[in-house]
């Protein structure tokens, strides 16, 4: 879900590593008007839609100039700010809400009215029995630094309307446990890319020179990944028990 194109290449990542990773189904939703340029590249680029039809497994292919469906593949128009529109539409095109799911928002709920994001998520956590929800958008703003990126926003006239709710990472946390998540982490992206193995870390630092690193620091530590979780069917107990217990 996401104004992002980051969005619109994950299918094609995974089907050209392995396309055994694909999930049942991929779903992507965005403004009709994004989705319907997303669909004319989709057309007009054989690299993009020759792996729709080869991982498609039906008669042919349902296509508009806002919604695109496949077997494996569906990118509908839609506002997420209307979670009863986004359903119907998903369910029109075979969205089993009973399969576990993963629902990713790039720089999403921030666009959203406090009250807005926590209907989508409501709607998240009380469709999908078993589901994960992973957010990433802004962090920290409240700060100087955090008010700097506010002003050179608004002076491109983008009005984060739900920046409230990027005070801190634990008021992330916090909207995601009030609308009925069972659990929810939030990290800033400096300390992800911590995580990164650092031999790769300093072959593309010696690639991309950062002559400015605080700055790069800064701006890191005001973006965020948050990710929350419900499990009715304790399918993840399940797997651990399958699996065995990792720390052994």
């Amino acid at each position: 879900m996401g104004p992002s194109y980051l969005n619109a290449s994950v299918f094609w990542l995974i089907q050209s590593c392995d396309e055994n990773l694909l999930p049942r189904k991929y779903f992507e939703v965005d403004f009709p008007m994004i989705v319907a340029r997303k669909i004319h590249h989709i057309k007009s680029k054989p690299p993009l839609s020759k792996p729709i039809m080869e991982s498609h497994s039906g008669d042919s292919l349902l296509i508009d100039s806002h919604s695109l469906d496949s077997s494996r593949y569906s990118i509908q128009g839609a506002d997420l700010r209307f979670s009863s529109e986004l359903e119907e539409k998903l369910k029109k095109h075979n969205l089993d809400v009973h399969l576990p799911t993963l629902l990713v928002a790039e720089c999403v709920l921030v666009y959203m009215t406090p009250q807005q994001s926590a209907s989508l998520l409501k709607w998240a956590a009380s469709t999908f029995p078993v589901a994960m929800f992973i957010n990433y958008e802004q962090v920290n703003m409240t700060d100087r630094f955090g008010q700097i990126m506010i002003e050179n926003l608004q002076r491109r006239q983008c009005n984060l309307a739900g920046v409230e709710v990027c005070k801190s990472l634990d008021s992330q946390r916090q909207r995601l446990l009030l609308n009925g998540w069972e659990t929810a982490q939030a990290i800033d992206m400096m300390k992800v890319y911590s995580f990164l193995p650092q031999a790769d870390v300093k072959r593309i630092e010696g690639l991309e020179f950062l002559d400015e690193k605080e700055l790069f620091e800064q701006l890191m530590q005001h973006y965020c990944i948050c990710w929350a979780s419900k499990d009715s069917s304790n399918l993840g107990n399940a797997l651990q028990h399958l699996v065995g217990d990792p720390s052994h």
